[in-house]
């Protein structure tokens, strides 16, 4: 509303519109602001009042969360969108007893708290788990009111953003794990503000109507037409073992820089302060604990959703030792971690992968000594062996699954915490030559780095490789033996 210059006085220094919100005036910002703040407490004061301010205790039924029952409904919702999505699961007090109350499906069902919420958030959640019936809905909604738009507009996609199941919770829907956050931010108040209007005498949206011209106003329509190219692995979620250094990390990254959300897997804590970022989920892991590795599966699909990309990248090479001097605890040690916890996570990781929307990819970080074996590695070198024939059987079984899995094997990866300048001029001086000739003693003469490693990984998990599975690549810059 426009009010000329002059026309309002001391006492009529704000308006609530219905429909619209509140509004304040005055000379200056600072004043107009401050009086803004001084309405708010008195609404505030009103609500405590009427026992809408502090809200009653909240009882709610606690249930266990199935890491498969959420990956396939992300997979459900990811088929209605067209595209993969994130899925955020939050299981609050506040957010589980909401969503286990008995008129949810009244309260729940009348639209947002401001139209323009349904930018973000849709109309209406879903509830429950049919994400078929949410379809259908939507498309009858768009059918009934498009026709009374001013100008011609195309459907949006029909997936929920925002899910209400009484064992799940509230479920957050996204393209990426910001995106779903930001969601749940509105949904999180929005739950508040029912709860107090309901004790105020009810809640009560805006018609469908008018929450669908907000929906499809022509300027948002213009800018989803802009809409830039989504990023390679944009909705998805990748998991990396060892990710806290040397190749991991590099892989973390690449990951990240090519959209996806990644769970990255370490012994070492610092993993879990390694980026401060929504799309980013550090967890200290020991990944020869098979609890562990349940416990960190659980907590990456109630932070994303699902899984679409594995990396087995951790593992440990011990000091050079002959066989005849290999004692057994340091075999069983090196075959328990380079071996048996990659079988552990690869066979809980699974049903995971066979929900990923657009199908399952694992990358084994292998090694040149599986071609090309060196004195004094035997454990390191039959492991990654047997980790490579493993590989190739789990190519041969989950094919039917539309899982693809391949396998790397770099040689002379020297940006790592295990290669110390020290380290590097003793190898180099034991081989009679300068640590620069050491590092690049192939035959290409050139250096591999951990993000050379890492770029491979990442692509053999895109479009270019996805008629590929049970490959073995090297990237070693060419080596005799092996050639």
């Amino acid at each position: 509303m426009y009010l000329p210059k002059g026309s309002y006085s001391y006492r009529h220094y704000f308006m609530v519109l219905m429909n619209h919100g509140l509004f304040t005036f005055g000379d200056t910002a600072k004043a107009s602001y401050e009086r803004m703040i001084a309405l708010v407490e008195r609404a505030e004061r009103y609500l405590q009042a009427e026992g809408a301010w502090e809200l009653p205790e909240h009882t709610y039924e606690v249930t266990a969360t199935d890491p498969i029952v959420l990956a396939s409904l992300r997979r459900d919702i990811s088929a209605a969108a067209g595209f993969p999505v994130v899925l955020r699961s939050h299981r609050k007090p506040t957010e589980m007893a909401f969503c286990q109350r008995d008129d949810l499906s009244v309260i729940s069902q009348q639209g947002p708290a401001t139209p323009d919420h349904v930018i973000r958030t849709k109309r209406l959640p879903q509830l429950g788990r049919d994400v078929a019936s949410y379809v259908r809905d939507y498309r009858q909604y768009f059918e009934k009111q498009s026709p009374q738009s001013r100008t011609p507009v195309e459907m949006l996609d029909p997936a929920p953003r925002v899910v209400l199941d009484p064992a799940l919770g509230l479920l957050t829907v996204g393209k990426s794990p910001k995106e779903a956050k930001i969601i749940s931010d509105i949904y999180r108040h929005t739950i508040e503000i029912i709860q107090r209007a309901e004790r105020l005498g009810g809640w009560r949206a805006l018609p469908a109507r008018d929450i669908f011209d907000v929906e499809y106003w022509e300027l948002e329509q213009a800018k989803l037409r802009k809409g830039g190219k989504a990023p390679l692995f944009q909705g998805e979620v990748a998991l990396v073992t060892g990710a806290a250094s040397g190749i991991g990390k590099a892989c973390v990254d690449s990951l990240l820089a090519r959209g996806a959300a990644v769970v990255g897997l370490d012994i070492d804590p610092a993993i879990e302060t390694l980026y401060q970022r929504p799309d980013f989920l550090g967890i200290c892991c020991d990944i020869t604990d098979s609890a562990a590795l349940q416990r960190s599966l659980q907590k990456s699909t109630l932070a994303f959703g699902g899984l679409d990309m594995l990396v087995l990248n951790a593992g440990m090479f011990p000091g050079g030792c002959p066989v005849a001097e290999l004692p057994d605890d340091e075999w069983n040690q090196v075959m328990q971690v380079n071996l048996n916890a990659n079988l552990a996570l690869l066979r809980s990781s699974h049903p995971l992968l066979k929900q990923a929307p657009n199908s399952g990819r694992v990358v084994v970080i292998g090694s040149k000594n599986v071609p090309a074996p060196g004195a004094g590695a035997a454990a390191y070198s039959a492991s990654k062996a047997a980790l490579t024939q493993l590989a190739r059987i789990v190519a041969l079984e989950w094919a039917k699954d539309g899982i693809r899995i391949n396998i790397l094997h770099p040689d002379a990866v020297f940006d790592t915490g295990i290669w110390t300048q020290e380290v590097l001029q003793a190898r180099a001086g034991h081989y009679g030559m300068s640590v620069q000739d050491y590092k690049t003693r192939n035959l290409l003469k050139t250096e591999i780095s951990s993000h050379d490693v890492a770029e491979l990984t990442a692509e053999l998990c895109g479009p270019l490789f996805a008629k590929t599975t049970a490959a073995q690549i090297p990237i070693d810059g060419g080596n005799e033996r092996v050639v």
